[in-house]
């Protein structure tokens, strides 16, 4: 018999309208080849990747920014007010008890509704009544909308986590490739040093010979002109590496007046790469998990939009003491209680709930549209870049060779400064491509290691996300 009238209510809610098929979830292997190539395979990254390299000064500086950067602190609150706002969720499904008490002094008028209390002076006579007890509610939530609503909070917790996640390693490995920007900079500028010092000697040379008659000063000013070169080629290398320390101190939120960096050797090139992509790359990339999290946050949005279609069961009790007179406040008569069982039908609201109905399918479908795109973005990412970083391996194995056959020339040159067939100018003359081999070396070597910090980044930087 019960089933009749439940069933009649709930054919009196408003009609929610078909919002359609909602769009699917995509998988990396429905991408692309995610083969990767075999000289890269050594598994994935650690989650401090950059301690490899053994640079004290740069993990100090990934530290630093990491303790201290801007964008830090701002994912670390947007987790606590996620945090906050999924405890206030939480609280809607228990129920609420209050105490509250009042006194009240007033008039009785001898013609309203106390009237038959009221005594025969003009006025009506001055009581002083007083209440004091305990109400409580509950909301029942029979169709789990509040239930829905705290998994959409704490869906978005974990996303927020995730984005904290993200921001690390994005943080890490841009403080790591400008880090080794600088170090290349560094090292072309000591080398266009030498380039200088051996222009210096070819001109001093040819100036002594021009003073005999030897030369001509056609050559002398050609000479100027390459120094003249060299210095530019300095002044941009300069530059180039206080714009680098005024982004490293930015990203390390620094509050002081330089970066007092020291050079060192730019390092061997090490990969952490899985065989192959897959599955295992969602729980690798932050950023993906991030996405992931924001489909169940609006999947549960969309559940409690459905559920406000169905009827709200509230009950309600008090437990009190109220007496028109102060003095009988406290007496065994002056209690009352009572239970109160309140039901809320949507019958007619305008379109109101259809339309909320169409807000949560929207932005559970936009979520998944933009999780789909984060994996191919994600995939093609790492494939380009283990691409681009063996073509780099490559490059830098044939500048190798190149950097011999250039060397062996500077070792001939000098072997004959020795034999006294070279004059020293000469040999200054053989240095040159040599150097300018280094710097392009150097050049190389600065974006492979660049090219393998990014790969470890499109990995996930060392982020595994394991269900907990």
């Amino acid at each position: 018999m019960l089933c009749l009238p439940l069933a009649a209510v709930l054919s009196g809610c408003a009609p929610s309208h078909d919002t359609g098929a909602p769009v699917k979830q995509q998988l990396p292997a429905s991408h692309v080849d995610n083969t990767l190539p075999v000289a890269l395979q050594n598994g994935w990254p650690q989650s401090t990747w950059w301690e490899d390299y053994h640079d004290p000064q740069l993990n100090n500086l990934i530290n630093s920014a990491l303790s201290n950067a801007p964008d830090m602190q701002v994912a670390q609150q947007r987790i606590k007010l996620a945090e906050a706002q999924a405890q206030m969720a939480q609280s809607q499904l228990g129920p609420e008890v209050d105490f509250g008490a009042n006194v009240e002094r007033q008039q009785m008028s001898a013609e309203g509704l106390m009237g038959p209390f009221a005594t025969h002076e003009g006025g009506g006579p001055w009581y002083t009544n007083g209440t004091l007890g305990l109400t409580a509610g509950w909301d029942l939530d029979l169709w789990g909308k509040n239930r829905a609503l705290v998994q959409s909070r704490i869906g978005m917790v974990k996303a927020r986590s995730a984005e904290l996640a993200q921001t690390r390693q994005v943080l890490a490995s841009s403080v790591a490739r400008l880090y080794w920007q600088w170090q290349t900079e560094a090292g072309i500028k000591q080398v266009l040093e030498q380039v200088k010092q051996e222009q210096s000697s070819i001109i001093s040379v040819d100036k002594a010979l021009y003073s005999r008659g030897i030369t001509s000063s056609v050559e002398g000013a050609e000479n100027d002109i390459s120094v003249s070169k060299t210095d530019q080629q300095l002044t941009e290398v300069a530059g180039n590496m206080k714009e680098i320390e005024a982004r490293l101190m930015a990203l390390t939120n620094s509050q002081s007046s330089a970066l007092s960096l020291h050079q060192v050797a730019l390092p061997a090139v090490k990969t952490q790469m899985p065989a192959s992509l897959g599955y295992d790359l969602l729980a690798r990339r932050p950023d993906l998990q991030e996405a992931n999290w924001y489909i169940q946050s609006s999947m549960s949005e969309v559940d409690a939009a459905k559920a406000a279609f169905y009827p709200d069961i509230n009950l309600m009790g008090f437990l009190q003491q109220d007496a028109l007179h102060l003095s009988d406040l406290f007496k065994h008569s002056a209690n009352q209680m009572g239970i109160t069982a309140g039901l809320t039908l949507p019958i007619f609201d305008s379109g109101r709930l259809n339309a909320n109905l169409d807000i949560a399918d929207a932005q559970r479908d936009l979520s998944v549209a933009n999780y789909n795109k984060a994996v191919v973005d994600a995939v093609n990412q790492v494939a380009k870049t283990a691409s681009q970083l063996e073509t780099l391996m490559e490059k830098n194995q044939q500048q190798q060779q190149v950097m011999k056959d250039s060397d062996r020339v500077v070792q001939q040159a000098q072997a004959r400064l020795s034999a006294g067939i070279l004059s020293g100018s000469q040999v200054s003359m053989a240095k040159l491509p040599s150097l300018q081999e280094q710097i392009g070396s150097l050049r190389l070597q600065g974006q492979w290691v660049d090219a393998s910090i990014q790969l470890t980044s499109a990995l996930g930087g060392g982020y595994h996300y394991t269900g907990k």
